[in-house]
């Protein structure tokens, strides 16, 4: 399906394409600066891409109304440049096939994505476009740096954070950190009349009262970083992860920001590149395995009503039901409360960590395959630098270190003095005897 048609008429040299996907933006954008550089008019295009909208099962999903609103703000700059942003439901591999027939395509420019869906996805594309005497280029937008920028001296990839956060800050120049100027080359945007986009129901999704965090970094949440950010009561976080995932902002900019503020903050960023790194590095860990082999010996309970009830946020673990209750309610959890909702789910439940990995991506606003992967993997002692099988996090004594008046508790759990509040699905130090026995038996094996 497509929502407005580019005008063929007005066509009659061959055409660049610029093809949005996970850097939703004009400015500052790699890819879209090569293609406007090129000297060719761009045709820029976003595609619904079917293969992934009909897997969400949720037509409420929250992802595609930030989607769209961000796809909102590039028409209405576009418009205003004399352009249009061309938007497709489709599948990638349909629309190429109907653009290559109706139009002569030189080139389509895209930035990197990192996911196997998308490098299987892309590579497609790729070799579509050859076959049609076209080409595909791919530039890195979405990170600092990737794949083997940073490694060990002797050329094998970084798997503890500490040292690879170490060499990253080393080879950091301002050359990493320069914008990409696109606003210099705005006039070879392909002129047309600016197109309607289409409406949530039109793509098979519903209207959501949501809202979404500003992209506009707090400076001064950035400088008291450090001291707040464990605190989920308090306005300590930059709530920016939806704009990183989906590239409404720049990963540079907000890198130059951080070196300014808050190194804790710039460990963050890094983290980001550490994950997306491991990703690159051990394509098995899309497949589902452990990164560590011998975590997948582990017998694990999995028991569904004692899913459901973490789902649903009736553990009897209050700080463990508000983030679960946040997540359902918001898309969002607080870091620290994500670290503790799936230390509880793998050791105190025993319960598969992929289950909670598949949990958080459907729910997650600013879900990303390689950090999801890592925070859960390291949860369950499973990761890459991940927290040793005997590290078990205690609700209770998390609560007293991060949550003491109980502020953010209450937030999400207003029964909570009341009967109608569950008593604690299992006992702490019996969960935690268990499981040390369950991995020591899984990791002896």
């Amino acid at each position: 399906m497509n929502f407005g048609q580019i005008n063929k008429n007005a066509i009659n040299q061959p055409i660049n394409i610029f093809w949005f996907r996970r850097d939703l933006r004009l400015s500052d954008n790699a890819a879209l600066y090569h293609a406007l550089k090129s000297g060719k008019s761009v045709v820029p295009i976003f595609i619904f891409d079917k293969n992934i909208l009909e897997r969400l099962e949720d037509k409420t999903d929250k992802r595609v109304a930030f989607i769209l609103d961000a796809l909102k703000e590039i028409q209405q700059q576009l418009k205003a440049i004399g352009s249009s942003l061309q938007v497709y439901f489709s599948t990638p591999k349909e629309v190429f096939t109907s653009l290559l027939k109706e139009h002569t395509i030189e080139k389509v420019f895209a930035n990197h994505d990192y996911e196997q869906y998308a490098i299987d996805r892309d590579n497609q594309i790729a070799e579509l476009l050859t076959l049609q005497g076209a080409s595909f280029h791919s530039f890195k937008d979405q990170v600092i740096f990737e794949k083997s920028e940073v490694i060990k001296d002797d050329g094998t990839p970084y798997t503890v954070f500490t040292p690879y956060s170490r060499k990253w800050k080393a080879k950091l120049t301002p050359f990493y950190l320069k914008a990409y100027p696109t606003e210099i080359y705005y006039s070879n945007f392909y002129r047309q009349p600016s197109h309607d986009l289409p409406t949530i129901t039109e793509i098979g999704f519903k209207e959501t009262d949501s809202s979404f965090p500003s992209k506009d970094l707090n400076l001064s949440i950035a400088s008291h970083y450090a001291e707040q950010r464990n605190f989920p009561s308090l306005n300590g976080t930059s709530r920016l992860g939806v704009h990183l995932r989906f590239g409404t902002i720049s990963i540079r900019e907000l890198a130059r920001k951080a070196i300014q503020t808050s190194e804790t903050f710039l460990n963050e960023l890094i983290w980001r590149d550490f994950y997306h790194c491991i990703l690159s590095h051990y394509p098995k860990l899309s497949k589902g395995h452990s990164f560590k082999k011998e975590y997948d010996q582990i017998e694990w309970l999995n028991n569904p009503s004692d899913f459901e009830k973490w789902c649903t946020g009736m553990t009897g673990y209050p700080i463990v039901d508000a983030g679960m209750r946040e997540l359902n309610a918001t898309g969002f959890m607080h870091n620290r409360v994500r670290m503790i909702v799936a230390s509880f789910l793998t050791k105190h439940l025993l319960i598969d960590w992929r289950w909670g990995e598949l949990y958080f991506a459907q729910k997650l606003l600013d879900f990303d395959f390689a950090a999801n992967n890592g925070g859960w993997q390291w949860a369950a002692g499973s990761g890459c630098d991940a927290a040793p099988y005997f590290r078990v996090f205690n609700p209770t004594l998390q609560t007293e270190k991060f949550d003491k008046d109980l502020k953010y508790i209450r937030k999400w759990i207003p029964e909570l003095d009341s009967f109608n509040y569950p008593k604690p699905i299992v006992n702490h130090e019996f969960a935690r005897k268990r499981v040390l026995e369950v991995y020591s038996k899984a990791l002896k094996g």
